[in-house]
């Protein structure tokens, strides 16, 4: 089954084509962060044209790439939600007139649900297993998921407020460094050390997490090792700091962000004796300081950690194999905010 996949939530125009949820034969992205690096952070109304400027060209390149005709696609996957609204309706837009126009099933996919099977893209021979937990970490979701067979999911442990990905990105501005935070801060990590300043571990029950306090931890650290007030603008931080500072900052905000996912982690399966895999997914799970901490997890291809239409592919073949039905493409709604579980 051929299945082409449209992914265009958030900053990344992306479509691939897959075979029965596993074999990529195309995945092509455009990517806007070179735009969004000037302002810290993705501009809404300019990103949806962005998305409208290079859509139909990336579409028509994913099945160049793949070698194959529309008579030969089976089925057209779409994110639908969550989001940015202007994002959302590009992307939603194309699929549908698609769908309509060449005659194809149109499936929408929920979007953390196509970051959670970019773990089954690729050629390995080993999968995850069910029952399985899974940790979804990107910049607008940490959420912790179990599954105890394809398509079904329960949310087990959700943020309280910043999700790590958005703490990465603000992190990054408090110490000078470039969106996207992420990889911004491993970068500079590399060279720092992560003991030097000791930042503390939300007290959240349970599953859920907080990081806005972890956040404002390093904002007041920095503030005392410059010596300048709390009321000191955090943007002018940066020109206080020497690069071993910022570098031991990184180090050791990253170190503290990953502890306590591995603390959750480790609670979860406390919780959960069953569980036979965990798979992490989203953005965040390219770091690598997280994996080298969850070595026996699965995860994604670094290059399909971040949006891209592979993932919602293969998420959408999975789908089928659970007897999801198709979407009306005249009916299609887009959700900015919806919980995978709906």
């Amino acid at each position: 089954m051929l299945i082409l996949g449209i992914e265009t939530s958030c900053d990344e125009t992306a479509a691939a084509v897959v075979r029965d949820g596993r074999e990529i034969l195309s995945n092509v992205v455009v990517s806007q962060i070179d735009i969004f690096a000037e302002y810290g952070g993705v501009i809404p109304e300019v990103a949806a044209r962005s998305h409208l400027e290079v859509m139909m060209p990336v579409v028509k390149k994913a099945l160049k790439d793949a070698s194959c005709t529309w008579d030969e696609i089976d089925a057209i996957a779409v994110t639908y939600a969550p989001g940015l609204l202007g994002s959302l309706l590009i992307g939603t837009l194309t699929a549908r007139t698609l769908a309509v126009v060449h005659n194809k099933p149109l499936y929408a996919v929920h979007h953390l649900k196509s970051h959670i099977y970019a773990n089954w893209l690729g050629n390995t021979d080993k999968l995850p297993a069910f029952p399985l937990l899974a940790l979804v970490i990107s910049g607008g979701h940490t959420q912790i998921l179990s599954m105890p067979a394809h398509n079904q999911f329960e949310i087990i442990g959700t943020t309280r407020d910043d999700a790590v990905g958005e703490c990465f990105d603000k992190v990054a501005k408090i110490l000078g460094l470039p969106y996207p935070g992420g990889p911004s801060i491993a970068k500079v990590a590399a060279s720092g050390n992560p003991s030097k300043y000791r930042l503390p571990h939300p007290k959240i029950p349970e599953l859920d997490f907080s990081f806005s306090g972890l956040k404002t931890a390093v904002l007041r650290a920095v503030q005392k090792e410059a010596g300048v007030p709390i009321s000191y603008p955090s943007h002018k931080l940066k020109e206080l700091l020497t690069p071993q500072q910022v570098a031991d900052f990184a180090a050791s905000f990253q170190k503290t962000a990953v502890d306590i996912l591995a603390e959750k982690m480790k609670l979860a399966l406390e919780k959960h004796p069953e569980t036979k895999s965990v798979v992490i997914a989203g953005g965040v799970s390219a770091n690598q300081e997280l994996r080298n901490t969850f070595s026996d997890a699965f995860f994604p291809e670094p290059k399909f950690s971040g949006d891209n239409g592979a993932m919602v592919a293969a998420a959408c073949y999975y789908e089928i194999q659970s007897g999801v039905k198709p979407t009306d493409p005249y009916k299609l709604n887009i959700y900015p905010r919806i919980s995978i579980e709906n």
